[in-house]
């Protein structure tokens, strides 16, 4: 192939491939190096879904500046068990100067620091399905997004739980953060140890929208992502809370009329081994000796107590069986012990009688008492493959 036929335009090297075990035929290898080698024009490198063997060789090519290269996307599908092979640190020549958009997965690239602290334009990081060897602690990772002040855009999600920072290097929060001043949506899945040592070191004063996805994990000590919100304006007026129960997560997603549409908390809790917890919200009604009726009550209130202001509560079909009888033992001086602020219940299946029925006329009866009277009403669940309190 040559180029020399063409006008000196930017060149956009896009290669979207496929897995085989036979590769790429050598003379697209070769075609695909010929147009690298114009290191000066080339302004867009897409490298996907390219066999590990041919993308050794392409990576070979890129070890030296692209001085007008503005957008990077290199691995494979992400959802992909594939690993790429391992970038060198002299990819790119350690230099990016005009970098705007990195996207990465299932490629381990242990060197990327060295290569972000030249991007000081770069606005989207997407670091996508992370294997173990590419890992970078997070005290790594802090110092490298410092100098990243006009990321919009950041992602960070690690292959497994095996990708989390050393116990022993665990120290206190420093007296100042580093601020990504502009960054507006930030997502992550990992171990929650991660994410606490990173959110002690930088803070976020625009992000309106947290994905966070942590593995297989019930119990948290993350007093610096609790803090996060009380450092983070758009976070600490979340006003409504939804939880999502399904076969392998648990996700609670919290939401204000003053985020985007998407925007928000959502937090996504894996959990295809389910903790005990969990698995006993999921047995049939009528399957539990009485001791774990009790308990389950006992951690319905404990899951409810921390929304005091809570005032609209909507229970599908498969939870609320579980919900009243919690709500039920709320009698006395502790009947606004738990959603004091509550004034109507949503229903998916409003009838007229039924064990559902005569105990939230309970609780409503209770409450009345008390002066804080509850309407109950029908709810139309829209999102029926997922079971929703």
């Amino acid at each position: 192939m040559t180029l020399d036929v063409w006008p000196p335009l930017p060149l956009v090297i896009f290669v979207h491939g496929y897995k085989t075990d036979s590769g790429f035929p050598a003379e697209s290898v070769d075609n695909i190096i010929a147009a690298l080698e114009r290191r000066d024009r080339v302004s867009q490198i897409t490298l996907m879904d390219v066999p590990s063997s041919d993308l050794e060789i392409l990576l070979a090519a890129i070890q030296e500046p692209f001085p007008e290269l503005t957008y990077l996307e290199l691995g494979y599908d992400l959802w992909s068990d594939e690993t790429g092979p391992v970038i060198s640190e002299l990819f790119l020549g350690s230099s990016a100067p005009r970098l705007q958009s990195i996207w990465l997965s299932c490629i381990p690239f242990p060197g990327l620091p060295k290569l972000l602290l030249s991007a000081t334009r770069l606005i989207d990081l997407q670091l996508w399905n992370i294997p173990h060897s590419g890992y970078i602690s997070p005290e790594a990772m802090a110092t490298t997004l410092s100098t990243l002040t006009s990321l919009q855009f950041l992602s960070l999600e690690f292959r497994s739980p095996q990708s989390r920072p050393d116990q022993d290097s665990r120290r206190l929060p420093p007296l100042t953060r580093s601020v990504l001043p502009v960054l507006i949506v930030f997502i992550f899945r990992g171990v929650s140890e991660y994410l606490e040592y990173l959110v002690a070191l930088i803070d976020f004063p625009q992000l309106s929208s947290l994905y966070v996805t942590f593995f297989n994990q019930i119990l948290f000590d993350t007093p610096q992502f609790i803090q996060l919100f009380n450092r983070t304006p758009t976070l600490k007026v979340l006003e409504k809370a939804h939880v999502i129960f399904r076969h392998d997560i648990v996700r609670v997603r919290f939401s204000s009329s003053l985020t985007p549409l998407d925007g928000g908390l959502d937090v996504t809790i894996l959990c295809r081994e389910l903790d005990w917890q969990i698995s006993s919200l999921e047995q049939e009604p009528g399957s539990k000796p009485d001791w774990q009726d009790n308990v389950e009550n006992v951690l319905w209130l404990e899951l409810l107590h921390p929304f005091p202001a809570v005032k609209n509560l909507y229970l599908c079909n498969e939870f609320a069986p579980r919900v009243v009888p919690a709500l039920q033992e709320l009698i006395g001086v502790r009947t606004i012990e738990v959603l004091p602020a509550l004034q109507n219940i949503f229903l998916e299946d409003l009838q007229s009688t039924g064990p559902v029925q005569e105990g939230i006329q309970q609780f409503i009866a209770m409450r009345q008492v008390t002066g804080h009277p509850i309407a109950v009403s029908r709810w139309d669940n829209s999102e029926q493959d997922m079971r929703v309190w």
